[in-house]
């Protein structure tokens, strides 16, 4: 399997058929309008007006699966994000990334990069205690851990990274200017 197997569900019922994205650099987010990541958008945003016209996709998976930090419908996700980030990459339908109704794709995603910390972000400890509250082995599954984790993909399909919601948004851009 490669990434190009998988489609996403977008708003309207169609699928995205990553297939259809051969040959470009893509950035999979899973994302929450509630969150104190949200601010993300803002710097996704920027990388993806920077980087778009030389072969980014971002791809945008609202998901509620984190604190509920996505209650609203998928058009109400929308609204937000276009109303306080003026973003210009479509958002895809709200879908699950961990569980028994995870995306297929996620699956895929996990098991090309594990999770492998939360770095020294200020919130990472808190982070961590959280989790631990819920699952004492959180730390060694390579499930979706908060909002806005993200995975970039190379022009050739292939998981080069996975950066979790503490990641810094310079690095991110980084990486993608390097496969740009």
């Amino acid at each position: 399997m490669s990434i190009y197997d998988y489609n996403v569900p977008k708003t309207n019922g169609e699928e995205l058929k990553l297939a259809d994205l051969k040959g470009k650099v893509l950035l999979i987010v899973n994302t929450a309008t509630g969150c104190g990541f949200t601010p993300q958008y803002e710097a996704i945003e920027t990388i993806y007006e920077k980087y778009h016209d030389k072969g980014l996709e971002v791809i945008d998976i609202p998901c509620n699966q984190f604190g509920h930090q996505t209650p609203g419908t998928d058009a109400e996700v929308h609204e937000f994000c276009q109303l306080h980030y003026n973003t210009k990459f479509e958002q895809m339908k709200k879908s699950d990334v961990n569980g028994i109704n995870e995306l297929p794709l996620y699956t895929y995603l996990k098991s090309q990069k594990r999770f492998a910390g939360f770095g020294k972000h200020k919130l990472a400890a808190l982070l961590a205690e959280m989790l631990a509250k819920v699952d004492k082995d959180w730390d060694k599954n390579p499930d979706i851990k908060w909002n806005f984790t993200k995975f970039l993909i190379n022009r050739k399909g292939e998981v080069v990274a996975r950066f979790e919601p503490t990641a810094d948004m310079n690095e991110v851009e980084f990486q993608i200017a390097e496969l740009i």
